[in-house]
C-alpha cells in the first residue's frame, strides 16, 4: 500500500510525541488520517464478520421484544397475569408487562447512553449483554406479576444500552459506501431470532416440559444464547474513531493498522488511497447540549418525533399480533401458528433489499417503507380469513423491517463521533418512552374499537412519519460521517 504524504507523516510517530499531549495540528493530522483510512476499507470477510458478531447482540432485543407478544398467552394461562384486568394500568395486565419492557429500554437508551461515549463502545456492549443475561435468568424464576415486571425492566435496561452501543460502533467502523448494507445485516441477523421465538412459543407456551411453564423455557433460551454471544464477541476491537475522539491516538493507530493488515490480506490488493479532504478531526470539545444547536437541532427534533410515532406502528403490530388474532376469533394455538408464519418475513425484508441499501437515499427509503406499512395496515384491517391475515401480515412485517434498518442507519449518521452514542440514545429513547404507553394505547383501541381500530391507528402513525422525514430529513447517501456532520 503506497501511503499518502499525510499517512506517511504519521505512520511512525515518535513515542514522546504520542505520550505527550499532541498539538492541535498534530492531533488534527493523525485524526484525519485515521478516519480517512477507515472510510476507504473495502468489503472483506473480516469487516463483515465484525458486523455479524455485533449483530448477534441485537438478536436478544428482537427476541425479547417479539417474545412479549408471544408469551403473553402463557403468562395469562399460568395465572400470573389477568386476561381481563379491571384496569389497563394494573400490574398484572399484559399492558403493564409491555410497559416494563420499554421502561427498561427507555432508561437504558436515555439514561445510560452516555456510558459508551465515556468508557468506550467495546467495554459497554460486553457489560450490557451480561446484565441482560442475569436479568433474564431471574425473570424465568419469578412467581408473581410484580417480580416478572421488575426483571423485565432490568433486562430492558441492558438491551437499551446494548443497542445504542452497537449502532454507534457500526456507524463508526463502516466505510460510507457500506454503511447501509452493514445496518441491513444488523437487522437481518437479529430478525432471525423472531421466527425462532415465535416457533419456540408455538411449541412451548401451551406445554409444561418437566412440569415447568413453557414461557419460562422461552425466556431461559434467550439468557443461554446471550451468554454464548458474549463469549464469542470478546475479540472485537475498540472503535478507532472513539479512541481518536478521546485523544488516545496511539491506540487508534494500532487498532486501525491491525484492521488494515487483515483487510488487505483478504482483499489481495493494495488498499485504495484515503480521501483526507472528506474528513474532519474528531475532538473532545463537543458536548451533549450541541444536539440542541444548529445544525443538529432540526435533526434532533425530527428524529425524536419520528421515533415516538414509528414505534406505535411497529410494536403496536409486532407485540400484539397473537392478541389481535385472538380478538378476530382465533384460538391460542392458531394465533401463535399464524404469528410464526408472519414472522418469517422479518429477516427477509433487509435481506431482499440488501443490494439497494446504499443505492437509495436513506430518507426516501424511510418514506417508501412507511408508506408500504400504511397500505398493508389498511388492507390487513379488513381481512377476516386466515389466508388474507397471514399474507398481508407477512407483507406488513416485510415493510416494517425495511423501515427499521433504514432509520437505524439514518439516525446513526446524523451526529458526530464525540456525542454519537448519547445523541442516538436521546432520540431513540423517544421510541422507548412512546412504547411504554403504546401498549396501553393499543389495549384501549383493541378494547373499544377492535383489531380494525388498531390497524387504522397504525396507518395514521405511518402517514405522519412519511411527511416528517420527507419534509425535514437531510440527505446522507454516499457521504462520510464527517461530511454529514461538518
Amino acid at each position: 500500500m503506497k501511503p499518502t504524504l499525510a499517512a506517511d507523516a504519521i505512520s511512525s510517530p515518535p513515542r514522546e510525541s504520542v505520550q505527550a499531549k499532541p498539538t492541535v495540528a498534530e492531533h488534527d493530522l493523525v485524526a484525519r488520517a485515521i478516519v480517512a483510512r477507515l472510510d476507504r476499507l473495502p468489503a472483506t470477510r473480516y469487516v463483515w464478520t465484525i458486523v455479524f458478531l455485533l449483530s448477534l447482540g441485537g438478536c436478544f432485543e428482537f427476541y425479547d421484544l417479539f417474545m412479549t407478544g408471544y408469551i403473553a398467552p402463557g403468562l395469562i394461562a399460568s395465572g400470573l397475569f389477568a386476561k381481563a384486568s379491571t384496569s389497563i394500568f394494573a400490574m398484572n395486565s399484559i399492558a403493564a408487562f409491555v410497559a416494563a419492557t420499554f421502561t427498561g429500554l427507555f432508561i437504558g437508551t436515555l439514561g445510560l447512553g452516555f456510558l459508551a461515549d465515556r468508557f468506550g463502545r467495546r467495554r459497554i456492549f460486553v457489560v450490557a449483554l451480561l446484565a441482560y443475561t442475569a436479568a433474564s435468568v431471574l425473570m424465568a424464576l419469578q412467581h408473581s406479576a410484580l417480580g416478572v415486571n421488575v426483571c423485565r425492566l432490568l433486562a430492558g435496561i441492558g438491551l437499551g444500552v446494548e443497542m445504542v452501543t452497537i449502532n454507534t460502533y457500526v456507524a463508526e467502523l463502516m466505510p460510507k459506501n457500506l454503511r447501509g448494507r452493514a445496518f441491513a445485516i444488523t437487522q437481518i441477523v437479529p430478525y432471525c431470532a423472531v421466527p425462532i421465538v415465535a416457533l419456540m412459543s408455538w411449541w412451548l407456551v401451551p406445554q409444561h416440559p418437566f412440569g415447568i411453564d413453557g414461557w419460562r423455557w422461552v425466556v431461559l433460551a434467550s439468557a443461554t444464547g446471550a451468554a454464548l454471544v458474549w463469549l464469542i464477541r470478546l475479540g472485537i476491537p475498540e472503535s478507532p474513531r472513539w479512541l481518536v475522539a478521546q485523544g488516545r491516538l496511539d491506540e487508534a493507530q494500532r487498532v486501525t493498522q491491525r484492521v488494515e493488515q487483515i483487510v488487505e490480506r483478504q482483499y489481495g490488493l493494495a488498499l485504495p488511497e484515503p480521501a483526507f479532504r472528506e474528513h474532519a478531526a474528531p475532538t473532545t470539545e463537543r458536548r451533549f447540549g450541541d444536539i440542541f444547536k444548529a445544525p443538529y437541532l432540526n435533526r434532533t427534533f425530527m428524529l425524536s418525533l419520528f421515533n415516538a410515532a414509528q414505534v406505535i406502528g411497529f410494536y403496536g403490530f409486532s407485540n400484539w399480533v397473537p392478541s389481535l388474532l385472538s380478538s378476530k376469533g382465533f384460538g391460542l394455538v392458531h394465533s401463535l401458528q399464524y404469528s410464526f408464519l408472519m414472522s418469517i418475513a422479518l429477516p427477509l425484508g433487509p435481506a431482499l433489499f440488501f443490494r439497494f441499501a446504499d443505492k437509495v437515499e436513506r430518507k426516501w427509503s424511510l418514506v417508501g417503507s412507511s408508506g408500504a406499512v400504511a397500505v398493508f395496515g389498511l388492507t390487513l384491517a379488513n381481512q377476516t380469513g386466515a389466508a388474507g391475515l397471514i399474507t398481508f401480515g407477512f407483507c406488513m412485517n416485510l415493510a416494517l423491517t425495511v423501515m427499521s434498518y433504514s432509520f437505524q442507519t439514518y439516525q446513526s449518521e446524523l451526529y458526530p463521533t464525540e456525542i454519537r452514542a448519547r445523541a442516538i440514545g436521546f432520540v431513540y429513547s423517544w421510541s422507548r418512552l412512546s412504547a411504554i404507553f403504546s401498549g396501553f394505547v393499543v389495549a384501549f383501541f383493541l378494547r373499544d374499537f377492535g383489531a380494525t381500530g388498531v390497524f387504522y391507528m397504525i396507518t395514521g402513525c405511518m402517514v405522519f412519519v412519511m411527511l416528517l422525514i420527507g419534509v425535514m430529513g437531510p440527505a446522507t447517501k454516499g457521504l462520510a460521517l464527517e461530511q454529514i456532520n461538518r
